[in-house]
Protein backbone atom coordinates (compact mmCIF):
# COMPACT_ATOMS: atom_id res chain seq x y z
CA UNK A 1 0.00 0.00 0.00
CA UNK A 2 1.32 3.84 -0.56
CA UNK A 3 0.90 6.71 1.65
CA UNK A 4 1.80 10.29 0.21
CA UNK A 5 2.33 12.36 3.64
CA UNK A 6 3.24 15.75 3.33
CA UNK A 7 4.21 17.28 6.75
CA UNK A 8 7.27 19.31 8.10
CA UNK A 9 10.80 17.09 8.11
CA UNK A 10 13.36 17.75 10.80
CA UNK A 11 17.12 16.83 10.64
CA UNK A 12 17.52 15.86 14.19
CA UNK A 13 14.79 14.09 16.23
CA UNK A 14 10.94 12.88 15.42
CA UNK A 15 8.12 15.39 14.17
CA UNK A 16 6.20 15.45 11.32
CA UNK A 17 7.08 13.38 8.46
CA UNK A 18 10.48 12.74 10.42
CA UNK A 19 7.58 10.97 12.90
CA UNK A 20 5.41 9.02 10.48
CA UNK A 21 7.58 7.90 7.71
CA UNK A 22 9.98 5.49 9.54
CA UNK A 23 6.86 3.53 11.70
CA UNK A 24 4.65 3.42 8.16
CA UNK A 25 7.55 2.16 6.76
CA UNK A 26 8.56 -0.82 9.66
CA UNK A 27 4.94 -1.82 8.85
CA UNK A 28 5.43 -2.13 5.14
CA UNK A 29 3.64 0.93 3.34
CA UNK A 30 5.47 2.34 1.21
CA UNK A 31 5.36 6.28 1.71
CA UNK A 32 6.06 9.26 -0.48
CA UNK A 33 6.77 12.11 1.90
CA UNK A 34 6.56 15.32 0.90
CA UNK A 35 8.19 18.05 2.81
CA UNK A 36 6.58 21.25 4.15
CA UNK A 37 9.66 22.70 6.47
CA UNK A 38 13.17 20.96 6.58
CA UNK A 39 14.81 22.55 9.91
CA UNK A 40 17.47 21.35 12.08
CA UNK A 41 15.21 20.44 15.11
CA UNK A 42 11.41 20.99 15.96
CA UNK A 43 10.54 24.46 17.45
CA UNK A 44 9.85 23.08 20.85
CA UNK A 45 13.60 23.54 21.24
CA UNK A 46 13.13 27.31 21.03
CA UNK A 47 15.95 27.83 18.06
CA UNK A 48 16.08 25.82 15.00
CA UNK A 49 17.41 26.69 11.45
CA UNK A 50 16.16 25.66 8.33
CA UNK A 51 13.87 26.51 5.29
CA UNK A 52 9.91 27.02 5.42
CA UNK A 53 8.92 25.45 1.52
CA UNK A 54 6.83 27.66 -0.68
CA UNK A 55 3.87 26.58 -1.48
CA UNK A 56 4.56 26.49 -5.00
CA UNK A 57 7.28 24.31 -4.43
CA UNK A 58 5.54 21.85 -2.49
CA UNK A 59 2.63 21.93 -5.39
CA UNK A 60 5.42 21.40 -7.70
CA UNK A 61 6.78 17.99 -6.05
CA UNK A 62 3.22 16.80 -5.64
CA UNK A 63 2.76 17.73 -9.44
CA UNK A 64 5.86 15.91 -10.23
CA UNK A 65 4.85 12.45 -8.72
CA UNK A 66 1.74 12.87 -10.76
CA UNK A 67 3.72 13.02 -13.61
CA UNK A 68 4.73 9.48 -12.86
CA UNK A 69 1.10 7.97 -13.06
CA UNK A 70 1.30 6.81 -9.61
CA UNK A 71 -1.41 8.78 -7.86
CA UNK A 72 -3.71 6.19 -8.84
CA UNK A 73 -2.12 3.52 -6.28
CA UNK A 74 -2.08 5.99 -3.57
CA UNK A 75 -4.37 4.44 -0.89
CA UNK A 76 -4.12 7.11 1.31
CA UNK A 77 -2.61 10.78 2.01
CA UNK A 78 -1.66 12.04 5.34
CA UNK A 79 -1.33 15.69 6.36
CA UNK A 80 -0.05 17.19 9.90
CA UNK A 81 0.58 20.33 10.90
CA UNK A 82 0.14 23.02 8.12
CA UNK A 83 2.19 26.48 8.49
CA UNK A 84 -0.48 28.78 6.50
CA UNK A 85 -3.81 28.50 4.70
CA UNK A 86 -1.85 28.26 1.43
CA UNK A 87 -0.44 25.52 2.47
CA UNK A 88 -3.78 23.78 3.12
CA UNK A 89 -5.19 24.61 -0.01
CA UNK A 90 -2.19 22.61 -1.55
CA UNK A 91 -2.65 19.71 0.78
CA UNK A 92 -6.46 19.03 0.81
CA UNK A 93 -6.02 20.01 -3.16
CA UNK A 94 -3.52 16.84 -3.32
CA UNK A 95 -6.22 14.75 -1.02
CA UNK A 96 -8.91 15.25 -3.23
CA UNK A 97 -6.93 14.41 -6.98
CA UNK A 98 -5.90 11.14 -5.32
CA UNK A 99 -9.52 10.78 -4.36
CA UNK A 100 -10.56 11.84 -8.03
CA UNK A 101 -8.37 8.84 -9.18
CA UNK A 102 -8.98 6.51 -6.94
CA UNK A 103 -11.90 6.13 -5.11
CA UNK A 104 -11.29 3.80 -2.50
CA UNK A 105 -8.70 6.38 -0.96
CA UNK A 106 -8.76 7.78 2.58
CA UNK A 107 -7.18 11.09 3.58
CA UNK A 108 -6.87 11.36 7.47
CA UNK A 109 -6.17 14.85 8.44
CA UNK A 110 -4.43 15.45 11.89
CA UNK A 111 -5.44 19.08 12.62
CA UNK A 112 -2.53 20.37 14.45
CA UNK A 113 -3.66 23.73 15.88
CA UNK A 114 -3.05 23.59 19.90
CA UNK A 115 -3.12 21.63 23.11
CA UNK A 116 -4.08 21.84 26.59
CA UNK A 117 -2.47 24.19 28.47
CA UNK A 118 -0.58 25.63 25.87
CA UNK A 119 -3.62 27.02 23.94
CA UNK A 120 -3.36 27.56 19.79
CA UNK A 121 0.38 27.62 18.68
CA UNK A 122 -0.43 27.90 14.94
CA UNK A 123 -0.61 30.70 13.02
CA UNK A 124 -3.88 33.19 12.63
CA UNK A 125 -6.37 31.40 10.51
CA UNK A 126 -5.06 27.97 10.55
CA UNK A 127 -7.58 27.03 13.22
CA UNK A 128 -10.58 28.35 10.99
CA UNK A 129 -8.89 26.96 7.85
CA UNK A 130 -8.66 23.53 9.70
CA UNK A 131 -12.62 23.72 10.78
CA UNK A 132 -14.22 25.28 7.65
CA UNK A 133 -11.69 22.99 4.79
CA UNK A 134 -9.03 20.23 6.16
CA UNK A 135 -11.24 18.63 8.15
CA UNK A 136 -14.53 18.58 6.49
CA UNK A 137 -12.81 17.07 3.44
CA UNK A 138 -11.07 14.48 5.21
CA UNK A 139 -12.01 11.14 6.17
CA UNK A 140 -10.24 10.26 9.40
CA UNK A 141 -9.26 13.08 11.38
CA UNK A 142 -7.16 12.23 14.63
CA UNK A 143 -7.15 15.69 17.30
CA UNK A 144 -5.91 15.81 20.76
CA UNK A 145 -8.83 16.94 23.05
CA UNK A 146 -7.86 20.51 22.91
CA UNK A 147 -8.48 20.35 19.28
CA UNK A 148 -11.57 18.61 19.38
CA UNK A 149 -13.18 21.28 21.67
CA UNK A 150 -12.59 23.71 19.65
CA UNK A 151 -13.68 21.91 16.24
CA UNK A 152 -16.73 21.06 18.17
CA UNK A 153 -17.41 23.88 20.70
CA UNK A 154 -17.80 21.17 23.62
CA UNK A 155 -16.38 21.16 26.55
CA UNK A 156 -14.39 17.71 27.61
CA UNK A 157 -15.37 17.03 30.77
CA UNK A 158 -17.08 13.15 31.29
CA UNK A 159 -17.28 10.30 28.41
CA UNK A 160 -20.24 11.16 27.53
CA UNK A 161 -19.30 14.68 26.55
CA UNK A 162 -16.59 13.25 24.35
CA UNK A 163 -18.70 10.64 22.88
CA UNK A 164 -20.81 14.00 21.97
CA UNK A 165 -17.87 15.63 20.63
CA UNK A 166 -16.74 13.26 18.24
CA UNK A 167 -20.21 13.12 16.85
CA UNK A 168 -20.47 16.16 16.33
CA UNK A 169 -17.28 16.23 14.66
CA UNK A 170 -18.12 13.43 12.12
CA UNK A 171 -20.80 15.89 11.38
CA UNK A 172 -18.41 18.11 10.25
CA UNK A 173 -17.79 15.28 7.33
CA UNK A 174 -14.83 12.76 8.90
CA UNK A 175 -16.34 9.21 9.20
CA UNK A 176 -13.72 8.52 11.74
CA UNK A 177 -12.92 10.59 15.01
CA UNK A 178 -9.69 9.41 17.27
CA UNK A 179 -9.18 11.73 20.12
CA UNK A 180 -5.42 10.82 20.64
CA UNK A 181 -5.40 11.91 24.45
CA UNK A 182 -8.11 11.99 26.59
CA UNK A 183 -8.39 13.10 30.12
CA UNK A 184 -11.90 13.57 31.85
CA UNK A 185 -13.18 14.13 35.13
CA UNK A 186 -14.81 10.60 35.34
CA UNK A 187 -11.60 8.24 34.52
CA UNK A 188 -8.51 7.28 35.80
CA UNK A 189 -6.27 9.85 37.16
CA UNK A 190 -3.03 7.76 36.41
CA UNK A 191 -3.89 6.56 32.47
CA UNK A 192 -4.50 8.45 29.48
CA UNK A 193 -7.82 7.74 26.98
CA UNK A 194 -7.70 7.45 23.25
CA UNK A 195 -11.52 7.07 22.17
CA UNK A 196 -12.09 6.07 17.96
CA UNK A 197 -16.14 6.72 17.11
CA UNK A 198 -17.33 6.08 13.79
CA UNK A 199 -20.93 5.24 12.80
CA UNK A 200 -19.90 1.29 13.79
CA UNK A 201 -20.12 2.74 17.33
CA UNK A 202 -17.34 3.94 19.88
CA UNK A 203 -14.37 2.08 21.21
CA UNK A 204 -12.27 3.60 24.35
CA UNK A 205 -8.56 2.25 24.89
CA UNK A 206 -6.11 3.35 28.58
CA UNK A 207 -2.90 3.32 28.91
CA UNK A 208 -0.78 4.18 31.96
CA UNK A 209 -0.37 7.67 32.44
CA UNK A 210 4.09 8.23 32.07
CA UNK A 211 5.54 11.15 33.67
CA UNK A 212 7.42 12.78 30.41
CA UNK A 213 6.87 15.31 27.81
CA UNK A 214 7.38 14.68 24.20
CA UNK A 215 7.01 16.26 20.48
CA UNK A 216 6.02 14.16 17.59
CA UNK A 217 4.30 11.19 19.43
CA UNK A 218 0.72 12.62 18.17
CA UNK A 219 2.22 12.26 14.50
CA UNK A 220 3.42 8.86 14.92
CA UNK A 221 0.30 8.15 16.14
CA UNK A 222 -1.72 9.50 13.32
CA UNK A 223 0.26 7.64 10.95
CA UNK A 224 -0.39 3.88 12.63
CA UNK A 225 -4.05 4.45 12.99
CA UNK A 226 -4.19 4.99 9.44
CA UNK A 227 -1.74 2.24 8.74
CA UNK A 228 -4.16 -0.26 10.67
CA UNK A 229 -7.24 1.41 9.66
CA UNK A 230 -5.48 0.37 6.32
CA UNK A 231 -4.69 -2.88 6.39
CA UNK A 232 -7.84 -4.10 8.83
CA UNK A 233 -10.80 -1.92 8.32
CA UNK A 234 -11.30 -3.21 11.52
CA UNK A 235 -12.03 0.51 14.07
CA UNK A 236 -11.45 -1.62 17.53
CA UNK A 237 -8.13 -3.42 16.59
CA UNK A 238 -6.63 -0.41 14.69
CA UNK A 239 -7.28 1.42 18.35
CA UNK A 240 -5.54 -1.03 20.47
CA UNK A 241 -3.02 -1.81 18.03
CA UNK A 242 -1.87 1.92 18.00
CA UNK A 243 -2.21 2.43 21.36
CA UNK A 244 -0.38 -0.61 22.18
CA UNK A 245 2.51 0.39 19.96
CA UNK A 246 2.60 4.71 21.18
CA UNK A 247 2.58 3.07 24.45
CA UNK A 248 5.86 0.99 24.17
CA UNK A 249 7.39 3.83 21.89
CA UNK A 250 6.73 6.48 25.06
CA UNK A 251 7.90 3.51 27.29
CA UNK A 252 11.38 3.27 25.97
CA UNK A 253 11.89 6.68 25.40
CA UNK A 254 11.10 7.20 29.62
CA UNK A 255 13.15 4.56 30.02
CA UNK A 256 16.02 6.51 28.02
CA UNK A 257 15.29 9.76 29.20
CA UNK A 258 15.39 11.09 25.93
CA UNK A 259 13.98 14.43 24.65
CA UNK A 260 12.86 12.59 21.63
CA UNK A 261 10.73 9.45 21.24
CA UNK A 262 12.32 6.78 20.27
CA UNK A 263 11.28 5.38 17.23
CA UNK A 264 14.35 3.60 16.03
CA UNK A 265 15.14 1.58 19.53
CA UNK A 266 11.52 0.48 20.39
CA UNK A 267 11.10 -0.02 16.27
CA UNK A 268 9.71 -4.24 16.92
CA UNK A 269 7.63 -2.81 19.34
CA UNK A 270 5.85 -0.37 16.67
CA UNK A 271 5.37 -3.32 14.45
CA UNK A 272 4.61 -6.37 17.63
CA UNK A 273 3.73 -4.36 20.79
CA UNK A 274 4.94 -6.65 23.65
CA UNK A 275 1.91 -5.27 25.88
CA UNK A 276 -1.44 -5.25 24.02
CA UNK A 277 -4.12 -2.51 25.42
CA UNK A 278 -7.60 -3.77 24.52
CA UNK A 279 -10.27 -1.22 23.25
CA UNK A 280 -13.39 -1.39 24.83
CA UNK A 281 -17.13 -0.56 23.72
CA UNK A 282 -18.19 2.68 25.05
CA UNK A 283 -21.09 2.63 22.17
Amino acid sequence: MNILSIQSSVAYGHVGNSAAVFPLQRMGFEVWPVNTVHFSNHTGYGEWRGPVLPAEDISGVIRGIEDRGVLPTCDAVLSGYMGDATLGEVIVGAAGRVKELNSGALYCCDPVMGDVGRGFFVRPGIPEFMKGVAVPAADVITPNQFELEFLTEVEISTLDDALEASEKARRLGPGTVLTTSLRREDGSDDAIEMLAVSGEGAWLVETPSLPLEVNGAGDATAALFLAHLLRSGDLAESLSMTASAIYAVLDETHRAGSREIRLVSAQESIVDPPEKFEAKKVR
